[in-house]
């Protein structure tokens, strides 16, 4: 029984957050339309990134539960997997679907075959099908190396992000900048309704409505140079790095603990 319970819970939990992943983009993409003048490229690109997470929030809320003596589930690092990828399909699915109107099998065709998609997706068959033995063989590259390649890549992303902050007068407004700090409460609302019918515990449940309430900046805005070259890759991660981030480190983390509390009571 108790293998079964933990069965049904990491179900349960995976599926919350691929919904989370999924439809917030959605939302998001509604709120920028109606709020900014962001193009529709602009807008999905930026609803991307908060459909998906931030890794380094989730190490930021997990130090912290630590700390406070809370336990969590340990596959919540899976949760946060596969919370990557359903973003960026939706996003795709806003951004193209004014060009294929009226043609849901060409639409479907372009989105799940776009570069970025078959990337992620191809990567989650590969390590499913080596498992520990291929991890192992590519370790010295994947592995050792990943820091060097992530401190390089988080170095161009923050040029891009420069550029934008400073060429971005017209699209950063108080409108975007609101949106920045109002999404991250709207995402943590979603996950907040969703938690009790999941039946994590209260460091399960912190977590899973801080990665509905964080932005990615690494995964995503690399999908979307690749996926939507068009978008302005300044502005989602001017917004996602320079607003939300922050944001969730100093004041939602603490909001979002006290609200698995409050649930899990």
């Amino acid at each position: 029984m108790p293998n079964h319970g933990l069965s049904a819970t990491l179900v349960t939990a995976l599926a919350a957050g691929l919904a989370l992943s999924f439809l917030t983009p959605f939302v998001a993409y509604l709120l920028l339309r109606l709020t900014t003048r962001l193009s529709i490229v602009d807008a999905a690109a930026v609803s991307a990134h908060y459909g998906s997470i931030s890794a380094v929030t989730l190490v930021a809320v997990m130090g912290v539960l630590r700390e406070m003596g809370l336990a969590f589930e340990g596959f919540m690092i899976a949760v946060a997997a596969v919370m990557e990828t359903p973003a960026i399909l939706s996003a795709l699915f806003l951004a193209r679907r004014q060009r294929e109107t009226g043609h849901a099998a060409a639409l479907a065709r372009e989105i799940l075959l776009s570069g970025a998609v078959v990337m992620l997706l191809g990567s989650f068959a590969i390590g499913a099908v080596t498992g520990e033995r291929g991890s192992a063989i590519l370790k010295p590259f994947l592995v050792d190396q990943f820091a060097g390649f992530l401190c390089l890549f988080l170095l161009d992303m923050g040029l891009v992000s420069g550029r934008g902050l400073r060429d971005g007068a017209r699209v950063l407004s108080t409108g975007t900048i609101a949106f920045a700090l109002i999404m991250p409460l709207a995402g943590a609302s979603f996950a907040s309704a969703l938690a009790p019918f999941v039946g994590l515990s209260t460091g399960g449940t912190a977590i899973l409505i801080t990665l509905a309430a964080s932005a990615s900046y690494i995964a995503v805005p690399a999908a979307m140079r690749l996926a939507l070259p068009a978008a302005n890759p300044g502005l989602a991660l001017a917004l996602s790095l320079g607003v939300t981030f922050p944001f969730n480190l100093t004041l939602g983390i603490p909001l979002y603990i006290g609200l698995a509390q409050r649930i899990t009571a």
